[in-house]
């Protein structure tokens, strides 16, 4: 019987083709992309955490302080609207899908789309419900390189008026 001479590596082999340089310029690809080309904008409005007073024990805040507003270049999705009933009649909520090129946000305006946040579009201000990271770069898992997605997206429902007062900032 032979011996097998060929053995299992100790680590994969990098994927082909998708290194820094790579990485780099695909961010660069879509910079020019969404902001030149695209030009959709928005205004992101993140909650101040440090003047926030939140309930210790649930982890909430009934008043919310927010940062000033930082304007980011995004793909924004209509979604449609809900018609809801209300007590005195029925009312329009519209529904957005906001899609974030994550590089751009953390790296160049130091920015982390969280829940809770709000956005201004088209005179509407709107919550984010839901944050997901659905796209990798070629189809990476975020086991890949410096585990990082390619996109963030955010679900935004419109909030009703009164609800978010862009005056109360720092």
């Amino acid at each position: 019987m032979t011996q097998n001479k060929w053995t299992q590596p100790v680590s994969p082999p990098p994927p082909l083709f998708v290194g820094k340089a790579e990485r780099d310029f695909v961010k660069q690809i879509n910079d020019e992309i969404i902001e030149h080309i695209i030009g959709q904008q928005l205004l992101y409005f993140p909650v101040d955490s440090e003047r926030t007073n939140y309930n210790t024990l649930y982890g909430e805040a009934i008043n919310k302080t927010y940062l000033p507003p930082v304007r980011v270049y995004c793909l924004v999705e209509y979604n449609g609207s809900d018609r809801v009933q209300e007590e005195y009649g029925s009312d329009n909520v519209y529904n957005i899908t906001v899609h974030f090129h994550k590089r751009r946000l953390t790296e160049d305006q130091n920015l982390f789309v969280r829940l809770g946040d709000f956005v201004q579009y088209d005179d509407m201000y709107f919550e984010i419900v839901d944050v997901f990271e659905p796209r990798y770069l070629f189809g990476q898992d975020s086991d890949f390189a410096d585990g990082t997605s390619l996109e963030v997206t955010a679900v935004c429902r419109q909030s009703r008026k009164g609800l978010f007062d862009p005056g109360n900032r720092m």
